[in-house]
């Protein structure tokens, strides 16, 4: 993590590939800078908002990366202070250094072990900003990272970045993007965003579309659309930091994705350029509704593989038909969609809070920041498209009744999973009796009636007719 630029890398990862010496690494480097306009002596500044699991990762790669190349790069990240961690979890994290013998040396060597072994015996109070300085994500403490450079000012973090990465939940995008606006009033040049949040909201007037947290940011700070791209895709953030294989897409103008794309590619870590950025990130959050149901089922059925290929054959069917709504040219999202909901559905946190549910460890009482975990923001994205899709204007004929339905009407699981966890009409497991539902169609059908109809409706991306 410390050394000389001109000093090579020889670490030797999970999946047989090795680190790019620092040569190429940093010719990247200067090639992004001099893209930026940035001169001798004028450090590229990237900047993570939010310090949840993905945007901690996000950080520790860069400074993994980068970091070393002082003089060329500052990375750094924001978090709000004050979050106390608790004992039970203080005492996880001290069984965690103790396993590590690098965290452990590391830690004495910065003079920081004796903090932990007081929090463990509950003499001391730990926060969750120190914690991100030593390497630690209060969502993934499982997961030591590198240390980190922690700003709790959001004013003095952000106002003078080149990059900014948007790590915030989709829920939180909107208010901490408009704090951000104040300070960059007297910015002469707007800095490139990357938005790593999956999430939606539905805005139904004056004509109902999607909001996206690009758009959100776009219309908080006036940072022109060109400058604003999202990267995502099927991956589980402690394993990409573990250096398991994975891939992802930066979405944006042409501009900004493919040399951000090459800055951010590493050997364990693949990153295409695509230029549809609202569609895939809109993709992200659909994925999250149906995994919450996933969950509900897997819980429910004890695991039964049976019952949860039902689920999927039902959820993938409405996916498809609520793409062919989305998008001009679906099939060309069939693949990052199922790769992401499939990821999703093993292991990600949405699948996770809906078995939480079921076995009735969680409660709905509790909300939808869950500790441990971060906000779940399925439970936010299964109202946005409820709602959306229950919009009169977006009537579609039925294909057999002939006569104008919501889209939503072709959608059960969705509706029986906004009964659950938005209205709370039923318990999650109402979820099986949808599934049981002797009058729901063949999912066959629903792609059949989306892929033979001509349902797509540009104003719901905000695009143009």
């Amino acid at each position: 993590m410390i050394g000389t630029s001109d000093a090579v890398t020889h670490n030797a990862y999970s999946n047989g590939l090795i680190q790019h010496s620092n040569d190429s690494v940093e010719e990247k480097l200067d090639e992004l800078r001099c893209l930026m306009g940035k001169t001798e002596g004028d450090p590229l500044r990237i900047v993570g908002v939010g310090a949840g699991a993905w945007g901690s990762v996000f950080a520790a790669m860069l400074q993994d990366s980068y970091g070393h190349f002082r003089e060329k790069v500052q990375i750094r990240i924001w978090r709000r202070p004050g979050r106390s961690v608790d004992r039970a979890t203080a005492e996880h994290l001290f069984e965690v250094i103790n396993s590590r013998e690098d965290v452990l040396r590391r830690l004495i060597r910065r003079c920081a072990y004796l903090k932990y072994v007081e929090a463990r015996l509950g003499d001391r109070t730990l926060y969750a900003d120190e914690l991100l300085k030593d390497g630690f994500c209060i969502n993934m403490i499982d997961t030591p990272l590198c240390p980190l450079k922690v700003v709790t000012n959001l004013q003095e973090a952000v106002w003078d970045a080149d990059i900014v990465v948007n790590g915030l939940p989709s829920t939180e995008t909107r208010v901490v993007f408009e704090e951000i606006s104040r300070y960059w009033k007297e910015r002469v040049t707007m800095p490139v965003i990357i938005s790593l949040s999956k999430g939606v909201e539905a805005e139904l007037e004056p004509e109902p579309r999607i909001i996206t947290p690009t758009q959100i940011i776009n219309r908080a700070t006036g940072v022109p659309n060109e400058n604003i791209l999202y990267l995502g895709g099927p991956n589980i953030a402690s394993e990409i930091y573990n250096n398991e294989y994975a891939n992802a897409r930066i979405c944006g103008s042409e501009k900004w994705r493919k040399p951000l794309a090459k800055f951010l590619r590493q050997p364990h870590f693949i990153v295409w350029d695509n230029g549809d950025l609202v569609t895939h990130e809109v993709m992200g959050g659909l994925k999250n509704v149906y995994a919450i149901g996933a969950g509900m089922v897997a819980a429910l059925t004890n695991e039964s593989a049976t019952s949860k290929s039902v689920y999927f054959a039902h959820c993938t069917s409405e996916m498809i038909f609520i793409t062919h709504l989305l998008a001009e040219e679906p099939e060309r999202l069939a693949g990052p969609l199922l790769a992401d909901t499939y990821v999703t559905l093993l292991k990600g946190r949405n699948a996770w809070y809906g078995q939480k549910l079921a076995k009735g460890e969680l409660t709905l009482e509790m909300g939808d920041s869950i500790k441990g975990k971060g906000m779940i923001q399925g439970v936010s994205a299964v109202k946005a498209f409820f709602e959306l899709l229950s919009q009169p204007s977006l009537s579609i004929l039925h294909p057999e009744e002939n006569e104008p339905i919501a889209p939503v009407e072709l959608c059960p699981i969705l509706k029986m999973l906004y009964r659950i966890l938005i209205i709370r009409e039923f318990p999650p497991q109402a979820i099986l009796q949808a599934l049981r539902d002797e009058t729901m169609n063949d999912p066959r059908d629903r792609i059949a009636i989306a892929q033979t109809h001509a349902f797509y409706r540009p104003s719901l991306l905000g695009q143009k007719f």
